[in-house]
């Protein structure tokens, strides 16, 4: 029996906003690698950049040091950015008035695992029916504290 590989990587001190570039790694988080890799390239914003460099050296250091037979037979299992330093500059404005400006870095986390992609990756929503049926349990459940 054979345990599925797990790779981890990251990229640290990147000069891009933490909240922009957690919308490019939310959008890979459950895909294969190669369809990752392949919508990151289309998306143009500079993060996206950043983001397939990361996921093919991830994907190179699977197979190289992880004993990964096939380097397609990987999927995003997490993917997240972090906030990293702040530097604060200042800005002239008229007169002897300035203001200060923030340089924002973060640092992007990937995950890559063994195998094939689940079919949802995100649960999918419950229905109507569902709903009520969670509803109703969790109304008969409750109970009064110190009663009788």
């Amino acid at each position: 029996m054979f345990a599925l590989q797990e790779v981890c990587h990251m990229r640290t001190k990147i000069k891009y906003s933490p909240d922009k570039m957690w919308y490019i790694a939310a959008m890979i988080r459950g895909m294969s690698i190669d369809e990752a890799i392949k919508q990151v390239s289309f998306y143009k914003r500079k993060g996206s950049a950043v983001v397939r460099e990361v996921l093919e050296e991830a994907q190179e250091i699977a197979v190289r040091d992880h004993n990964v037979e096939f380097k397609s037979n990987l999927w995003v299992e997490s993917s997240f950015s972090g906030k990293s330093i702040v530097i604060k500059g200042l800005r002239k404005h008229r007169g002897p008035r300035y203001g200060t400006i923030h340089y924002r870095y973060c640092n992007y986390f990937v995950r890559l695992r063994e195998g094939t992609p689940p079919k949802h990756y995100y649960p999918p929503p419950l229905t109507g029916y569902e709903q009520m049926e969670e509803y109703l349990k969790e109304q008969r459940a409750r109970r009064i504290l110190y009663s009788l």
